[in-house]
């Protein structure tokens, strides 16, 4: 099945050599050249990830990510010419699970996003039953993180990063060692990004995200018992 993806640039150029790209490729592609018109076609269609650059018309980038988050943990990743940390930071704290710094390579864009989209499938396919610490529930079958009944809208790499410290309970996972899992080897960026992760894991587990404990100069674990 085709997988389908909103690309969003004002740029077109960039737009349209992105998109013959990943057409080649075998996507569905909907372009938008503003953060008004993506966050109308996200409406209207079944997206499965987004190619999102930031400084937009009408509606920037950051509010678009911040917008779709309130909803949705379809993978997000971010395109931009700034490559200054604090952006990037900002960034993963609104959600967004990849951030690309132009110049890119088209093609290393298409394999970054097939490989995030294949994490965040693995994790949704795999087999599993209800977990339950607390008021905190997993369902691992379908993909669904629930505290005190309700649900918690959690972006792809942050469920990924939940699920990698449930496996590994009672065990402190080093930052690089999350970075590796979560993000994957191939992963250049600011190692911050398991903080700011961590950070937002916490805040939308509420009380629950007591579970998550930081090892002081080592790194987090999840404790069954906290």
């Amino acid at each position: 099945m085709k997988k389908t993806i909103l690309l969003v640039e004002d740029d077109v150029l960039m737009r349209e050599f992105m998109t013959d790209y990943f057409k080649k490729d075998g996507w569905t592609v909907l372009e938008a050249d503003n953060g008004r018109e993506a966050l109308e076609l996200f409406e209207l269609h079944a997206v499965d990830l987004i190619v999102l650059d930031i400084m937009m018309p009408e509606i920037d980038g950051w509010s678009v990510c911040r917008r779709v988050r309130k909803n949705s943990g379809v993978p997000i990743i971010i395109i931009t010419a700034r490559a200054e940390d604090d952006d990037q930071i900002m960034g993963f704290e609104l959600g967004a699970d990849e951030y690309v710094t132009k110049p890119f390579s088209p093609k290393v864009l298409v394999a970054r996003a097939a490989s995030l989209l294949k994490r965040a499938e693995g994790l949704m396919g795999r087999k599993g039953h209800l977990v339950v610490y607390g008021k905190l529930e997993i369902d691992k079958q379908g993909h669904k993180v629930q505290v005190d009944g309700r649900t918690i809208a959690l972006s792809p790499k942050e469920y990924d990063l939940l699920i990698l410290l449930i496996k590994n309970e009672g065990i402190v996972l080093e930052r690089d060692e999350i970075l590796n899992a979560v993000w994957g080897i191939d992963y250049f960026g600011d190692p911050r990004a398991v903080d700011t992760h961590i950070k937002k894991l916490r805040a939308k587990l509420q009380e629950e995200g007591r579970h998550i404990r930081t090892v002081i100069g080592a790194g987090y674990k999840f404790e069954a018992e906290a």
